[in-house]
């Protein structure tokens, strides 16, 4: 697996680029032509918290986890274990779209987690998709206390979906 490594607001030392290096190497095992695998870590810091965040582009999928601890370690062990249960959560899921896309990850080596009840969609809601602007639409989210909100967006006329992130800033996901 091929790691980048990157540090916002911090100097990666040596052993914090081997200790990513030695658990990420643990994922090997899940993905077909690990050695073809890009792994994107970004390292960043704001207080005393450590921040880690991991992007694994696959070829038909994105794994991607985040978590923040204070200790640099720590973090990368949560982030590291939180890409595990993931995958293998996931896992029939995976299987079963694996004979029409093939993900990149190798099932039959996947060790099979206690299956819980399946995930199901239990609700289906259809909205009325207005011409607004991001401002707008802003608004309109907060109004309703909702995480995210869809809307089509005036400029362009595509739907687009503006949901709040966790640092409290607002993220923009557009057509194409």
């Amino acid at each position: 697996m091929e790691i980048t490594i990157h540090g916002d607001k911090i100097k990666i030392t040596t052993s914090m680029k081997e200790y990513i290096e030695e658990k990420l190497g643990r994922l090997n095992k899940y993905l077909e032509k690990s050695d073809e695998v890009r792994a994107n870590v970004i390292v960043k810091v704001s207080n005393y918290t450590q921040r880690v965040e991991i992007t694994i582009p696959l070829k038909s999928i994105i794994l991607r986890t985040e978590d923040s601890q204070q200790d640099f370690y720590a973090a990368v062990d949560k982030a590291i274990d939180k890409l595990e249960r993931q995958i293998r959560k996931n896992k029939t899921r995976i299987a079963s779209k694996q004979t029409k896309v093939n993900y990149g990850l190798a099932i039959a080596d996947l060790e099979s987690e206690e299956e819980t009840e399946e995930s199901k969609i239990v609700k289906r809601k259809k909205v009325e998709v207005k011409p607004m602007d991001e401002e707008e639409a802003i608004i309109q989210m907060e109004l309703l206390g909702h995480e995210f909100y869809m809307y089509k967006d005036s400029e362009t006329n595509k739907p687009t979906v503006i949901y709040k992130r966790k640092d409290g800033n607002y993220g923009i996901i557009e057509s194409e």
